[in-house]
């Protein structure tokens, strides 16, 4: 006989539901710190069963700075311009005489976060180079692609703050330490890369990487045109609600301080910038959950028209980087590709900006099934195009390239191993006699996953692998077919095909592809120093 507690009955139906509490350092786009994208629902982030991950290649996102200030259009704001805003809210709040309350109590003695002003904007935060250290080990342990004592390179664009994300990475990823007696026991290589021309100099011919680069969107001069379009969708969004957010917070106050739809944006900001540079979150209490999702969507906006699916040029400027991973991923870890002088590792590491990762999401076709709205936030939760799921601090988008055999934990298989051979292969448990050591059960069978910050990212058109991954031989059909139409010639579409000079030598008219991750001498290679 079973008896029913009333108490237990009770209590079974009135267990309420624990969910996440909100927080804002999530919904800050582009300023927020690193954290694992959600997953689409119904996919699993981990690595499939019976696959391993035998090649991947990483696009990586710069760690935190201090300076931008500006995310909404960071393509044509200098950064230290950009600080210029923070110093004007500053003494915006030093220069009243004002009563603050609730969460704007602290404003009578807030200081700027940056202490050092001649050198701290633009440079990489202490923050930052955690995470990028952060990455290196999360990676090691992830793949083991590297053993203890090997040498490794990675790629990065030149600008400091990225050359020191690299830095760090290496850092973590090979436990290195600083030889100063001996420089060259180092074993982190960077090979860095010539970064952001501007549309004069790739028309001048300063330089001739065009789209051989980690930051190819430069060299391209409509693509700057189209870009715009960003900041006028997000300035646009913003003057739907900043208004109202500042006649709110401006109830918290009592005297001659008022704020404006100015300085919502730059408290806003000030909320992820300043958690990363010096902990301070007192910004994140100022505003409501609503208010927070709109600033998202707006970055979202600025992202999505600017350097995404938005921009017409964007897949153009994504697509070679793409390529050259296909073609990587085709011959296999360890090899090179035909007429290739340089074999990349395992594990490609690429340093860049936020602005040239959206470009890969359009190189590939994805998260443009929607067209946002300049005037009205999408509510939806699962929409696709968030831009603190690729472009936040540390942010990346990476191709992982795996190789699947029948489950080893299958009843019907087993792993033979033959003595003194380290390894083995997976047979049939039907077999009756020992099998040779190069037998196999079955043929390992390629697939590709592309995951941006960590979340798997279906191709709509290309899911039937395990985990909706590709297969590698369609993910090929796809790069070489459909992609390189939509993406078209970096040369000709961005108008550079009949351009001369100096610069252009040793091009001869391939500045459309990308080959530093093929070929030697291509970028400055220097030992990994912390001196």
């Amino acid at each position: 006989m079973i008896i029913h507690s009333p108490l237990l009955f009770l209590l079974g139906f009135t267990v309420p539901i624990v969910r996440a509490a909100f927080n804002p350092l999530q919904h800050c786009g582009s300023a927020s710190p690193y954290f694992d994208a959600p997953s689409p629902p119904g996919i699993r982030s981990d690595t499939p069963v019976g696959c391993v991950v035998d090649q991947a290649a990483y696009f990586v996102r710069h760690g935190s700075y201090s300076g931008s200030g500006q995310p909404f259009n960071p393509s044509r704001y200098p950064e230290p311009g950009s600080f210029t805003g923070w110093q004007n809210l500053f003494w915006k709040i030093q220069n009243a005489t004002f009563i603050a309350h609730g969460p704007l109590s602290f404003l009578p003695s807030w200081v700027l976060p940056v202490d050092d002003v001649d050198h701290e904007p633009l440079f990489l935060s202490s923050t930052g180079a955690r995470e990028a250290f952060d990455l290196g080990v999360e990676l090691r342990k992830r793949y083991a692609f590297t053993a203890g004592g090997e040498n490794f390179t990675a790629w990065s664009a030149g600008e400091q703050r990225v050359v020191d994300t690299t830095t760090y990475f290496l850092r973590g990823y090979l436990s290195d330490g600083n030889y100063l007696s001996d420089p060259s026991l180092n074993r982190g290589h960077s090979i860095i890369l010539p970064d952001s021309l501007t549309a004069e100099q790739a028309i001048n011919v300063f330089n001739g990487t065009f789209a051989d680069s980690l930051t190819p969107s430069a060299s391209c001069p409509p693509y700057a045109i189209f870009s715009n379009n960003g900041s006028v969708a997000s300035s646009t969004f913003r003057a739907t609600y900043q208004n109202q957010t500042a006649a709110r917070i401006n109830t918290f106050l009592q005297g001659d301080l008022a704020f404006n739809a100015t300085d919502i944006g730059v408290m806003q900001d000030l909320c992820g910038f300043g958690s990363e540079i010096s902990g301070d979150r007192r910004f994140c209490d100022i505003f409501t959950d609503d208010e927070w999702l709109d600033y998202e969507y707006a970055d979202d906006l600025n992202y999505y028209y600017g350097s995404g699916p938005g921009n017409p040029l964007s897949a153009t400027t994504g697509y070679p980087w793409i390529k050259a991973i296909a073609d990587l991923f085709e011959v296999g870890p360890y090899h090179t590709v035909a007429n290739g002088t340089l074999v990349p590792p395992p594990l490609i590491m690429g340093f860049s900006h936020d602005n040239n990762l959206p470009p890969l999401i359009s190189a590939l076709k994805l998260w443009n099934d929607t067209v946002p709205s300049f005037t009205q936030r999408d509510t939806n939760p699962l929409r696709q195009f968030r831009s603190g799921h690729l472009v936040a601090f540390r942010g990346y988008l990476a191709l992982e390239r795996l190789s699947c055999t029948a489950s080893q934990s299958s009843n019907k298989s087993g792993v033979f191993h033959q003595a003194g051979i380290l390894g083995g292969t997976i047979i049939s448990m039907n077999q009756t006699r020992a099998a040779p050591a190069n037998s196999s059960f079955s043929v390992p069978q390629l697939y590709v996953r592309v995951r941006a910050d960590y979340a798997p990212v279906p191709i709509p058109s290309c899911s039937s692998g395990p985990g909706r991954t590709c297969p590698l031989a369609q993910f090929m059909e796809m790069v070489n077919g459909p992609l390189a139409t939509a993406a078209g010639d970096f040369m000709e579409v961005c108008g550079l095909e009949h351009v001369t000079g100096p610069g252009v030598s040793g091009i001869s008219g391939n500045g459309s592809s990308v080959k530093f991750l093929t070929t030697k001498g291509d970028g400055t290679e220097i030992l990994l120093e912390l001196n």
